[in-house]
Parts: C-alpha cells; sequence; structure tokens
C-alpha cells in the first residue's frame, strides 16, 4: 500500500472512534434502556405461559365442579389442592360466584363485575346506535380489565379472581341538579352546581392483611372517572426481580355507526401521548400494533364519535398496544388490547393513581381537561386547525345552544363565512372587470409580440397593468382566503359529533352519507347508492365554475377549462359517501356564490370601470420601472433580446 491508503486507512478508522465515542449513550440513558428490555421480557413472559395458564385454569373450573357437573367423583381435598397449586396465596380468591354491581349518574352505566373487579360494560345513556339500540362502548365477559403479574413463581391473573365489594346494595345511583343542554359532562358547571359523588371499591383479599383493591369514583354530570389501584403486602408476594405489573385492558368495539368506508371504519384505531410531547396514534383502517418505550400520558381506545381511554395521573413507563381491525364483521369493528407497564418497586404499599374516559369525542368536553385529548377529534392539518378550532367550533356550538335543526345551523353558519369573505369577494370581481377592460389591449400586445417574444410582451403587459392601476392577483384573494375554510369543513362535518343521527329534509343522519336510492351493485369509489345533496352539490358547483369562467378574462389554456368541469365531477364520486353535512354545506355555499355573481353584474358598471381606466393610464404618464421588471430587462439583456420601447 502506498502512503496515502495508509494515511486514509487511519483517518477512518480515527473517525469511526471518535464517532463511537461522542455517540456512546449515558448512564441515565442505558439505565433507561435496561428497564424498558426488563418491561419487554415480563411481558413476552407473560404472554409464553398464557396459554398454559388457561388452559390449567380450565381444568381448576371443571374439577371444581359438583359431581352432578362433573361427570366424576369429586374429591374436594384434592381439589383444594389442585387450586392452591394453581393460585398459591390466591387460592382462595379463584373460586366464586360473579355479581355485578352498577354505577350510573346522568350520563352514563356502568357494570363492575366481581370476577374481576373489573369494568363489564359501559352504556352511554344519551346516545343510541344506528339501529336505535343502547349505545354500548363494550360488554362481554371476554373482556379483560386487570394486572397480570408473576407471584410464588405463578402467572396471576385477576381477571379470574373474585374481589368483594366495599357496599352491599347492587345499584349506585349518583345524583345532582338538572343539567341544561350544552351543558352535559362540563365541569365549569359542575363546580357551580354540586352534585353527588360515589365510591365502589373492589378488594381482592389474599390473607395475613395482604390485598388489592380496584377505587372507582363516580362523579355527577361527568364522563370522567377516577380509578386507583392499591396493592397491601404485595411485596411479600410478587416476585423480588419484578420492576412492573402489567395493566391489560382489552375488548371488542361494536359497531355504533352505519357501515362506511368514510365514516366510522376510517377513524377507529388506538390514540395516546407521549408524556409533555406530541399525540399520535396507530394506522385506522388496518390491523397494527406498537410497543410504546417511552412514557405515555394516556391511552385511548377510539372510534368515531366515542372512546374509552386510560389516563395517568403522571406517566405510564411504557406499554404494548395492538389494534386488530374487523372489516367484514358485522357486529364489530375492531379488537383492541393495550398492556400497560406499572412500575412495582416492592414496597409494602403501592398506588397507581389512574382515570378513565367513556364519552363523546366532543371537542369541547374533552379539551377542558387539558391533556390534549382534544386532538382525538381531527381537525385537519396544521394549516386549517387554527380554522376549526377558532372560527367553526366556536360559531357552530354557539349556535347550537339557540337552535335545534342543525340543517338550518349550517346554512346559517355557511352565510355567516360568506360575510367575512364578502369584501374579498367583492373586491375580486372589481379586479376582473377591470381585467375584462384591459382584454382588447392585453390582445392587441399579444398579437405584437407572438410567442417569440415572451420576455417583451411580459413588461409590456405589466407596465399596462401599472399604468392603468390595475392588480392581475387582485382576483386570487378570495381564493387564498377561502381555500382553508373549505378544507376545515372537509375535516370537521365527518368528525362533528353534533351531527350524529340529526336529520334534515331527506337525510336521515348528516353524519353520514343521504341515500336515496341503492343500487344493485356497487361502483369503484363512487359506492353502491346515490346521494341527492352530493349531486345537487356537483351541479351548483359546475354552474358556478361556468359564470365565474365567464367573468374572467384570462387566457387559460384549454385543458385548464376542462379541468375545471373534470374537479366538480371527480367530487361527485368522492363525496357521495361522504357525510350529508358536508355536501350540504357545499351546495349553500355554491347557491350563495351563484346569487352573488349576479348581484355583482347588476350593481357593477363595467363601462364607467372601463373609463376609469382609461383617464388613470392619461394622469399615470411614463410609467416607473418596478424591482421585477427591472430584473426582467435584465435577463433580457443578457440573452441579447431587444426591450420594447
Amino acid at each position: 500500500m502506498d502512503k496515502n491508503t495508509v494515511i486514509g486507512i487511519v483517518l477512518i478508522f480515527t473517525i469511526l472512534i471518535g464517532f463511537s465515542y461522542l455517540n456512546k449513550p449515558s448512564e441515565e440513558e442505558i439505565a433507561a434502556a435496561k428497564r424498558r428490555q426488563d418491561s419487554i421480557a415480563q411481558v413476552e413472559a407473560a404472554r409464553v405461559q398464557e396459554a398454559e395458564y388457561q388452559a390449567e385454569n380450565a381444568k381448576v373450573q371443571k374439577s371444581s365442579l359438583p359431581a352432578s357437573e362433573n361427570g366424576e367423583a369429586t374429591d374436594s381435598t384434592a381439589v383444594a389442592q389442585n387450586v392452591k397449586d394453581q393460585f398459591g396465596a390466591f387460592a382462595d380468591a379463584a373460586i366464586g360466584n360473579e355479581e355485578f354491581i352498577t354505577l350510573e349518574n346522568n350520563l352514563m352505566k356502568i357494570q363492575v363485575s366481581t370476577k374481576g373487579g373489573k369494568v363489564y360494560s359501559v352504556e352511554l345513556k344519551d346516545y343510541q346506535t344506528y339501529d336505535s339500540l343502547p349505545l354500548m362502548l363494550f360488554e362481554g365477559e371476554d373482556n379483560l380489565f386487570g394486572l397480570n403479574f408473576f407471584a410464588q413463581n405463578r402467572s396471576i391473573r385477576t381477571d379470574d379472581l373474585y374481589f368483594v365489594p366495599s357496599v352491599g346494595k347492587k345499584d349506585i345511583v349518583v345524583s345532582g341538579p338538572e343539567v341544561p343542554k350544552g351543558k352535559e359532562g362540563r365541569e365549569s358547571f359542575n363546580e357551580e352546581n354540586t352534585g353527588d359523588s360515589e365510591t365502589l371499591v373492589m378488594r381482592l383479599d389474599v390473607g395475613n392483611g395482604r390485598y388489592m383493591e380496584y377505587e372507582y369514583k363516580m362523579n355527577y354530570n361527568s364522563y370522567m372517572i377516577g380509578f386507583n389501584v392499591k396493592t397491601v403486602g404485595f411485596d411479600q408476594l410478587v416476585s423480588q426481580n419484578a420492576n412492573y405489573l402489567n395493566f391489560n385492558w382489552a375488548f371488542s368495539a361494536p359497531r355504533q355507526e352505519r357501515k362506511s368506508k368514510y365514516g366510522e371504519d376510517r377513524y377507529t384505531t388506538i390514540s395516546y401521548k407521549y408524556f409533555e410531547d406530541e399525540v399520535d396514534k396507530l394506522s385506522p383502517g388496518k390491523s397494527s400494533e406498537e410497543t410504546l418505550k417511552t412514557k405515555v400520558k394516556w391511552i385511548s381506545l377510539k372510534q368515531l364519535f366515542f372512546n374509552s381511554s386510560i389516563i395517568a395521573d403522571s406517566s405510564f413507563p411504557t406499554a404494548d398496544i395492538k389494534f386488530e381491525y374487523l372489516e367484514d364483521d358485522p357486529k364489530y369493528i375492531a379488537n383492541f388490547h393495550t398492556d400497560i407497564a406499572l412500575p412495582f418497586e416492592s414496597k409494602p404499599t403501592e398506588n397507581y393513581n389512574m382515570r378513565l374516559y367513556f364519552g363523546p369525542n366532543h371537542y369541547t368536553t374533552l379539551k377542558q381537561y387539558d391533556i390534549s385529548l382534544e386532538r382525538l377529534v381531527n381537525l385537519g392539518y396544521a394549516i386549517v386547525r387554527p380554522v376549526n378550532k377558532w372560527l367553526i367550533i366556536p360559531v357552530f356550538n354557539f349556535l347550537g345552544r339557540f337552535i335545534d335543526s342543525y340543517g338550518l345551523i349550517i346554512l346559517l353558519l355557511t352565510i355567516f363565512i360568506k360575510l367575512i369573505v364578502f369584501p374579498f369577494t367583492y373586491k375580486s370581481y372589481i379586479s376582473q372587470a377591470k381585467m375584462r377592460a384591459l382584454k382588447p389591449e392585453i390582445d392587441e400586445l399579444t398579437e405584437k409580440y407572438g410567442k417569440d417574444k415572451a420576455m417583451e410582451k411580459q413588461q409590456a403587459t405589466m407596465a399596462l397593468y401599472k399604468k392603468a392601476g390595475v392588480n392581475p392577483m387582485g382576483g386570487c384573494l378570495p381564493m387564498v382566503l377561502q381555500m382553508p375554510i373549505l378544507f376545515a369543513m372537509f375535516f370537521f362535518f365527518p368528525t362533528s359529533i353534533e351531527l350524529r343521527q340529526k336529520s334534515f329534509l331527506w337525510a336521515n343522519d348528516l353524519s353520514s352519507f343521504d341515500s336515496i336510492f341503492r343500487l344493485p351493485f356497487e361502483i369503484p369509489v363512487y359506492g353502491d347508492h346515490v346521494s341527492l345533496f352530493c349531486l345537487l352539490m356537483t351541479v351548483t358547483t359546475i354552474f358556478s365554475t361556468k359564470l365565474n369562467s365567464q367573468a374572467t378574462s384570462s387566457q387559460a389554456m384549454p385543458g385548464m377549462q376542462t379541468m375545471m368541469y373534470i374537479m366538480p365531477l371527480m367530487f361527485l364520486f368522492i363525496l357521495n359517501s361522504y357525510p350529508a353535512g358536508l355536501s350540504y354545506y357545499y351546495f349553500l355555499a355554491n347557491l350563495i356564490t351563484i346569487g352573488q355573481m349576479y348581484l355583482f353584474r347588476t350593481l357593477i358598471d363595467e363601462d364607467k370601470i372601463r373609463v376609469q381606466l382609461q383617464a388613470n393610464k392619461k394622469k399615470a404618464g411614463p410609467a416607473k420601472k418596478s424591482n421585477f421588471q427591472k430584473r426582467l430587462e435584465k435577463m433580457a439583456k443578457e440573452k441579447g433580446m431587444q426591450l420594447p420601447k
């Protein structure tokens, strides 16, 4: 090897060694990585033993049946020993009878089971499913809601153990003052109008003063439930090398809305918020899973209009989440599964303070908790989110306090938005009228310079605009202002729970498509139905486009003119399965735009505008060159072009 090769190799090794040293993790990072690996190892170990545990548990339960049911002679001593071998110190809690205690306030009804001490079902009282059944967020004995850990070399699941309730009654009703419309679930109202509060404690007794408790606290007029887990004496039971207890929460989510690829199927997923960081989610519409390796503030099992969320008072160290999309299941839309790590420090007493939210994806309701839960409501991209947040939602909520018809509310909202942009729309029409007045002179310049002298033509055209006092970009301002609003509506209407099951004219539900006719076949993209609001929106869009093209004097290419008419037809296919409220809004906006065009034609005298432009040209004298014109002239000179006089 020559000298340069040796030097090159030495430099490469020096760079690699330096890079490795600079990127060496700190002791804190190494410790955090070890904690994550320990948690993941625990989860994997629990999963490996899950199948064995289920099989053994089924054998124990069968052997504990009476002889008449078991079909074999039952040896009570053998059964007791079998249970003892399976559950160890938890054996006494392994056999019992399942009973239910109901917690109820004005908004929801929660069933808590003595088996597992878990939330068995949740019903939202003010809502129904699309087919008029009680709206259950989840229910059934297959739901998981409890801790999973190793104790005395045994895998213990609290879901299969029996808890003892702190009260003897089966129904606990939380009462309070009458809640006016629009104040459901509002904490500000509750502060001024205090209702009752009830607490249910479910205890898992392990003997010798050792126990575990689930504490549920329900307040009146609230969707938020206090949920605390307390362990006493578990330092004597749980394996010494365990750094975490794993909290499993899993259930199958029933379909709440009419099946639509642009409706509930599109928005159902698991969302989560990193501690002191952004909100993220699994991809909706397809099965996926993820290990959250950093601290998490909350995890939400979310559908289109409702969610079930678990929220840490501080944070969860790590969690595994899994979402299984059930596209072809007529009853359920998804299987949710979460495996959350709760720190275990081997103390005599440990507490885990959390909250549970069972309720609607209503922006104002979620925002009041100040933990970014309102991000569950999809308000669009960052550029349009402020429009929904600061304009559309406040106006929509304000009108909703006084008007019951949401068709009328959308009409008033459309008029309000059009009034805001009306001054700019008027100036745009004036600008278009001025451009039409100058069109003969623009045509002369086009004929004079032809296609070979584009630079000279551009300079002459800009000089003409300047002398006449015309801004060629003036007609674009209203479109620039309206585009964020149009896109904001595109995100607002599909996720607005206020429109859910609200009818207007022929539309039974403004949050879903309005089907006036079912096709015997399905058209790709379009669907298998005909939406009348979507048809009306398309027709008025085409008519509005035609009027606008007549009002402009732009020399648009023929291909662009054709595209202007193709776009409404494309939206006919795209929006056919979108909510009727969205198509209705676009339809109203088109009608108002068409009315404005005819109004402007009546009020604006284009002959006077033409006379005024000629007067402006005479007053202007020699036009001063703008910086833009100077740059154009410089470029032309560099290319050897002859400049116009």
